[in-house]
């Protein structure tokens, strides 16, 4: 196989999987300032490839033909308007990303077929994520449809995650973990388990502060607290499970391992966006919803889930010889 090629391949992966975390961080945004609907229509924003920045570039009946297509009581914001419209932007930049990983992958149909057809899959899968996006603008911020078109995110990574992974396992097959206890695998297993139903609960945290945001008209947020759901609070003492579980994992690298070791570092990068995570949640428990904690508690979230996954695929193709 060129190496050269390959070396391409994975380059475009990495660089597409960066982009899909900031689509992620940039749909916080989004969602945290109530920007959702700075652009009422899809793939146009007011009826314009590139959207006005002012209101007198509208027409003068434009509250009237919004109202007209099911969004009453829309009002031009240049802020709101123009973090939905890079927000897009980000996400079209995929698109290229994506497209240019899956034709790059054509070298593997030699040598392992799947890294072909799983990098169009991701492909269609973008492709499937736009498209959502259009029936989120559609159905006024539908939160339901809001956390499917995460959740297709989330897969679009892990699909890269393992693709990225697999076009290079030769590499992970010669790392030899033989010093790592017997459960370790297990225990990751169980972990990324814990993340899912973690980020699931998030999502009906999520969701009902959608809610709350509106019936306060994204204002006072330092009361939003009071309405706060009883999943908020499960989801918070959950936190302290998954992090001392995770804890466990990182030590064991750490004490196991080789300091200089590359899943060492990715231990360490492990518990680094955990703790970030939690003080971003705290912040959101403490400080009365700060905008800015809101999508920095996402994106960790979503890193976290990503950062175990990788783990799990990497000790899966390594000679992991089990030690009591």
């Amino acid at each position: 196989m060129n190496e050269t090629a390959a070396l391409r391949f994975r380059r475009l992966g990495m660089l597409t999987i960066c982009a899909v975390y900031l689509v992620i961080l940039a749909g916080g945004i989004v969602r945290a300032s109530g920007a959702g609907m700075g652009c009422p229509d899809w793939p146009t924003c007011f009826g314009q490839w590139i959207p006005p920045t002012s209101e007198a570039q509208l027409p003068l009946n434009y509250h009237e033909i919004y109202a007209h297509r099911g969004y009453e009581n829309t009002e031009f914001n240049p802020v709101k308007t123009w973090t939905e419209y890079t927000n897009r932007l980000v996400g079209m930049t995929i698109g290229f990303l994506i497209f240019l990983t899956a034709w790059s992958s054509r070298i593997y149909l030699k040598t392992d077929k799947p890294v072909f057809y799983l990098s169009v899959t991701a492909f269609l899968l973008v492709g499937f994520q736009g498209w959502l996006g259009s029936t989120v603008v559609s159905s006024n911020l539908n939160p339901l449809k809001i956390t499917i078109h995460m959740m297709v995110a989330l897969m679009i990574v892990a699909l890269l995650i393992y693709t990225i992974t697999r076009s290079q396992r030769d590499n992970f097959v010669s790392i030899d973990l033989r010093v790592l206890p017997a459960k370790f695998k297990s225990v990751l297993l169980i972990v990324l388990g814990m993340s899912l139903l973690q980020i699931a609960m998030g999502t009906q945290v999520r969701e009902a502060v959608d809610f709350i945001s509106l019936e306060h008209a994204y204002i006072d947020r330092q009361f939003w607290r009071e309405d706060f759901p009883i999943i908020f609070y499960v989801h918070r003492s959950f936190s302290s499970l998954i992090l001392f579980t995770n804890l466990w994992l990182v030590w064991q690298l750490w004490h196991n391992v080789e300091k200089n070791h590359p899943l060492v570092r990715v231990g360490l990068l492990l518990f680094s966006l955990i703790v970030i995570a939690i003080l971003a949640g705290v912040s959101l428990d403490r400080l009365g919803m700060p905008p800015v904690a809101q999508p920095i508690h996402l994106l960790m979230a979503n890193l976290i889930l990503g950062t175990q996954f990788f783990m799990w695929i990497a000790l899966r193709y390594s000679t992991l010889k089990i030690v009591a």
